[in-house]
């Protein structure tokens, strides 16, 4: 319900925002985005002036067999006369294509069971373009929204069906395909950040005057930023906000926002829900995908010298075969290899890996992988294995998380913490360093927003090394839920 407010005051209020506007763009994106149906085609002008004739000439979309949730698409184009197939989304980067780069963010299908258009798509298929060796965005006008070591925990990423918060059902009708960037990370122990320079024109319920009709969606733990480009900037289930981020001041680039956590529409999950809205080629307010932005924010700021990409999570059927797939990963010399180790004990070598899995859970696979320098990264791919279809017999799942993610030294003490959806909780917790294990027990998200729903520990790693962390949880039908947390430490000054 509405306050009531005095008429004079409301006439106030209404000739106010009527005569207020968001300020126009003055700066343009690097990429173009064009919309095509099958067999079209466009002539493109990109931000260097060049031109790149692209043709849509096929879309395939794969399904899983329980809720018909699209689990990967793919397009087959044509950039210059280049012919290729790309993958949409789901942690896929621009491709090398007839002298440009080009990636695919949304196709239709994701529009035809989620209940909504995020994306303002109206034809098949969105492609964006950069010139060849431009920077996907301009590096020194974005940062990583949060301060914490890239992929320090779960993800919900590109167009990737929820799941951390046991919402990946076979029984659901509508899927919510997270179009936005869902940052897993430990509640209020990690920084959220300013990803741009920008105007704050909503902070919780406080708006700006003018900004009916725009992407902004106030809510008390939501702050909105405008950028120069005209792109609308949406933080939110932040566990607090900076008391001098208020409506009409201005963020500098990698200035706090506040702290990451699991308000509002959380699930229960502690994340941070970053996402970019701007106007598409169709006139509507939509999704601005902002997965390779991200990833190219943490090369500069982070250095890594390689990064694993094991996900999306994966959804299966007990008794159906999967591939796994590392091919996404990346590595500045080069990668030498490629190592998994299952939950089960078992390994396996190479780039993709065909499994099967006969018991339901939720298991987590560790892919390693090694450059030809020696670097080494470690990513976990998520596979939710499903038995019965009942949804009282859905096997649970885990999120784990740790703090400090970025610079942690030998003796330094860090904070884990853990939460089990769709179980009543009781954790295990293996640090693999030959200490004792650890139990805790969360809360099973029986009260999502509760402040105290996940169970922490803290832990010190003596020694220096690449740390595998392990916590599983067993439900009284004996299905486990395992997660893991890769945790590098550096030698103690």
């Amino acid at each position: 319900m509405f306050p009531r407010l005095a008429p004079a005051f409301l006439l106030t209020g209404l000739l106010a925002a009527s005569a207020a506007k968001p300020p126009e763009p003055t700066r343009q994106p690097l990429h173009r985005s064009v919309d095509l149906s099958l067999g079209e085609s466009a002539v493109v002008t990109l931000s260097d002036g060049t031109k790149a004739t692209v043709r849509l000439l096929d879309l395939e979309e794969r399904v899983d067999s329980m809720s018909a949730a699209v689990r990967e698409a793919r397009v087959r184009i044509e950039v210059n006369g280049e012919t290729l197939w790309i993958s949409s989304a789901n942690y896929h980067l621009p491709a090398q294509a007839g002298g440009a780069q080009v990636d695919c963010p949304i196709t239709r299908g994701y529009n035809a069971n989620s209940g909504q258009d995020s994306w303002g798509l109206k034809k098949d298929a969105r492609l964006r373009l950069w010139p060849a060796g431009s920077p996907w965005i301009e590096p020194e006008l974005f940062a990583l929204p949060c301060r914490q070591r890239w992929f320090a925990t779960s993800t919900q990423f590109s167009n990737e069906p929820t799941y951390v918060d046991g919402g990946d059902r076979p029984d659901r009708k509508q899927i919510y395909y997270h179009n936005d960037l869902d940052f897993g990370g430990c509640e209020a122990l990690v920084e959220v950040v300013a990803a741009t320079d920008g105007l704050v024109v909503s902070v919780g319920e406080s708006v700006l005057p003018g900004y009916i009709g725009t992407p902004v969606r106030p809510r008390y733990d939501v702050v909105y930023v405008l950028d120069d480009r005209g792109w609308y900037y949406r933080y939110s289930h932040l566990h607090s906000i900076e008391e001098g981020v208020k409506p009409g001041t201005r963020l500098k680039l990698g200035q706090k926002i506040g702290l990451l956590g699991k308000e509002g529409a959380s699930g229960g999950w502690s994340h941070l829900h970053f996402g970019i809205k701007s106007r598409q080629p169709s006139g509507e307010w939509g999704t601005e995908e902002a997965y390779a932005f991200a990833w190219q924010a943490a090369l500069r700021e982070q250095k890594p010298a390689a990064i694993a990409v094991a996900r999306p999570h994966h959804f299966v059927r007990a008794g159906e075969r999967l591939v796994l797939d590392g091919s996404k990963s990346w590595a500045a010399a080069g990668i030498e290899k490629y190592e998994w180790a299952f939950t089960d004990g078992t390994s396996a070598a190479g780039t993709r890996v065909e499994r099967g899995y006969d018991q339901p859970g939720c298991y987590s696979e560790v892919l390693k992988i090694t450059g030809r320098d020696g670097a080494v990264s470690y990513d976990f791919a998520i596979v939710q294995v499903i038995g019965d279809t009942d949804p009282k017999l859905i096997p649970p799942a885990i999120h784990a998380t740790c703090a400090p993610s970025l610079g942690v030294k030998a003796g330094d003490e860090i904070t884990f913490k853990v939460r089990v959806f769709r179980s009543t909780g009781g954790e295990t917790w293996d640090f693999g360093d030959g200490t004792p294990p650890v139990q805790t027990r969360s809360d099973g998200n029986a009260v999502k927003l509760a402040r105290d729903g996940y169970a922490a520990t803290t832990h010190r790693f003596e020694k220096p090394g690449d740390h595998l962390v392990r916590v599983e949880h067993v439900n009284e039908r004996g299905e486990k839920a395992v997660a893991h947390l890769w945790v590098p430490v550096a030698a103690a000054r």
